[in-house]
């Protein structure tokens, strides 16, 4: 399963890397990789919607506990048979450990006095989980991490998340304190990250006519936000905009561009304009040439291959616009991971264990955790 996404000659598995390097017996420097994951295969699109309804970080609901098993239940099916159009399961993990693979070699190099570098696997709704990551870091001695997350602009709602199940994981795997953290929280204008979505916009762009090129709309998508996440202060969608206006000036502000929102569920206000009702717009008013950059998703994942490939591009057929195309993601972009080092590098090197922001909560944020966790790795 999933033989389509993985390049041929690649190692597919991140706990193979040797550590026998000439660090002698020092116990690895881990990078904890930090993102949302997803269902390895249809039997596993249950257990993640299940985890990923219960994260009130997320998607905060009413009852949550009792409404988000019966709303994963309901949802199973048509989320399996989207599954079952992209090869059967998510190719997230694949990418997740081909960019720790990278990571970990580039690291050895840039900072040989940290090496060896050992990438371990965070996902917050799908194995591995981040407790299964902590248990792994433990059994092989790691005493120097760095959380690294792989949400290129924060939100509470993700990498927040994420640091606040990786505080809980550590209360009962480490209650002692033994591994010692560096954060990395965001990057939303690393210039690595930037030059890597232009060179791949810049790509897509010459596979339009010469003639209509400049007149190709860009259109950056990237995950909503409910309207109650935003409203608290959420930080997310400003540092969208912090992307994507350095990527325009990257292009020179070549084309037109707009942002615009993805992925809403359920009834309650979420952050817009809709991806879908932005195809539907501009097809009425004969922009036939749109390009989609999933500017907030480093892996292609769900969200990508069905959610814009299939579903924006059957709904771009469908209102005659004929120039639909989507930027290819990062993945295993060269300047991209070199990006992912020199972060890691940085942080390796900071004796500031987090940022100014991280230590920042959200001016009506309702979840003392975030305190917790904040303060937690602020004290490292």
């Amino acid at each position: 399963m999933l033989k389509s996404f993985h390049p041929r000659g690649l190692p597919s598995s991140i706990s193979r890397r040797c550590l026998a390097t000439a660090a002698g017996n020092r116990p690895p420097t881990g990078i904890l990789l930090m993102n949302l994951g997803g269902p390895h295969d249809l039997e596993a699109v249950q257990p993640f919607l299940t985890n990923l309804f219960l994260d009130k970080d997320l998607i905060p609901l009413p009852f949550q506990d009792q409404l988000a098993p019966w709303i994963a239940k309901r949802r199973t099916k048509k989320i399996q048979d989207q599954y079952a159009q992209i090869g059967g399961g998510s190719p997230i993990k694949f990418w997740t450990e081909r960019q720790g693979n990278l990571l970990a070699k580039a690291l050895d190099q840039l900072s040989p006095q940290t090496a060896p570098h050992k990438p371990y696997i965070g996902f917050r709704y799908a194995n591995p989980l981040t407790h299964d990551a902590v248990k792994s870091m433990k059994a092989d001695g790691v005493e120097n991490a760095v959380a690294l997350t792989l949400y290129p602009q924060y939100s509470c709602s993700t990498t927040g998340s994420s640091l606040n199940e990786l505080w809980r994981s550590l209360q009962t795997h480490d209650p002692n304190g033994s591994i010692k953290w560096k954060v990395v929280d965001r990057w939303p204008t690393h210039p690595g990250l930037i030059e890597a979505y232009a060179e791949n916009i810049k790509k897509t762009l010459e596979k339009y006519p010469e003639s209509e090129r400049n007149d190709v709309v860009l259109l950056f998508s990237a995950h909503s936000l409910p309207m109650v996440v935003v409203n608290r202060g959420d930080p997310y969608p400003g540092e969208i905009a912090f992307t994507v206006q350095r990527v325009m000036e990257k292009l020179n502000f070549s084309n037109p561009y707009r942002i615009i929102w993805q992925s809403q569920v359920g009834p309650q206000p979420w952050l817009g304009p809709k991806t879908d009702e932005v195809i539907e717009g501009y097809a009425k008013q004969g922009k036939n040439n749109l390009a989609v950059i999933p500017i907030a998703f480093v892996s292609d994942h769900i969200e990508t291959l069905f959610e814009v490939d299939i579903e924006y591009g059957h709904l771009a057929e469908k209102t005659g616009v004929s120039g639909f195309k989507r930027v290819e993601s990062l993945n295993d972009h060269p300047k991209f991971i070199d990006a992912l080092a020199d972060l890691t590098k940085k942080a390796l090197e900071n004796p500031t264990p987090v940022s100014t922001q991280l230590k920042l909560r959200c001016p009506r944020c309702p979840n003392e955790t975030c305190g917790h966790a904040k303060q937690y790795f602020a004290k490292q």
